[in-house]
């Protein structure tokens, strides 16, 4: 069998990247194979939990070295509205998924999308997510200023394989024993955010939320549109437009941007920085 150059330079980058498999460079390591073949201007890997905020295990440094306010309004809360956190918990299957595999059908008329999504990452994401139990995904995600087109995704699915290999090796050299204790903590924190639409209502004395309303009102605030609500619990369209009166009308608001305003406003938690 005839090797190129580059080819032979390939498997050496991957050795290297084994290599680094029990040490704090892997991330890195990792993220240079790739970046070699594929076009990409940001990378995380990050531990998603089912009932609390991610836990990150490496990340790409900003050029000046500030820390990120955008990706802490991700982890604060934004994350609940992430497609990707969302089809982890749903779909429970390790895998290569692109931003197209995993987006509900209005997620490019979110504020989610509109005010952090297009912000932060601008043009496309994929992830490859390697399934740790019922509770936990680790995956590991490629931003893009623009979209990914067909062969650097064929790439990346015929890369697929050796990646999720090696993030399932890593998985025994991660510390995630701190953020386990610390769960408790995180999930009253991830609970938070949706117990203010009950604090809101209470305040009006107009009722508070259903756990079927704010479902439905986190649903829409991820981008499912009232059809694919209603068929993603299995309720009637007409149900839908229903609660979702009921939740404007309980909130005293009278459209998406303002809901999104009550679950969460970007930057607010930085504002005494």
């Amino acid at each position: 069998m005839d090797f190129q150059w580059h080819d032979l330079a390939f498997h050496r980058e991957i050795g290297s990247a084994i290599d680094a498999l029990d040490g704090p460079h892997f991330w890195a390591r990792l993220t240079r194979v790739l970046e070699r073949h594929i076009g990409f201007d940001s990378w995380v890997a990050l531990r998603f939990a089912r009932n609390a905020a991610p836990l990150v295990c490496a990340e790409q440094a900003l050029p000046d070295g500030k820390v990120d306010l955008m990706f802490q309004d991700y982890l604060a809360a934004l994350y609940q509205l992430d497609p990707f956190y969302l089809a982890a918990f749903e779909q429970r299957t390790s895998g290569f998924y692109t931003l197209a595999d995993v987006a509900p059908d209005n997620f490019r008329m979110t504020e989610y999308y509109e005010r952090y999504f297009k912000k932060n990452i601008v043009g496309d994401e994929v992830h490859f997510n390697v399934v740790i139990d019922t509770n936990y995904t680790m995956g590991f995600s490629l931003g893009n200023t623009r979209r990914y087109d067909e062969r650097e995704v064929a790439l990346l699915t015929l890369f697929s394989p050796w990646v999720l290999a090696l993030m399932q090796q890593r998985l025994r050299y991660e510390n995630f024993g701190v953020a386990q204790d610390a769960g408790s903590a995180s999930e009253e924190m991830h609970s938070e955010l949706p117990a203010r639409f009950v604090v809101l209502t209470d305040k009006s004395g107009r009722g508070a939320l259903t756990a079927r309303e704010t479902e439905v009102a986190m649903l829409s605030l991820s981008g499912f549109s009232s059809r694919a609500i209603a068929e993603k619990l299995t309720i009637s369209f007409e149900t839908v437009r229903a609660q979702k009166k009921h939740i404007y009308a309980k909130l005293g608001i009278g459209s998406q941007s303002e809901l999104f305003a009550l679950f969460y406003e970007p930057g607010a938690q930085h504002a005494d920085a």
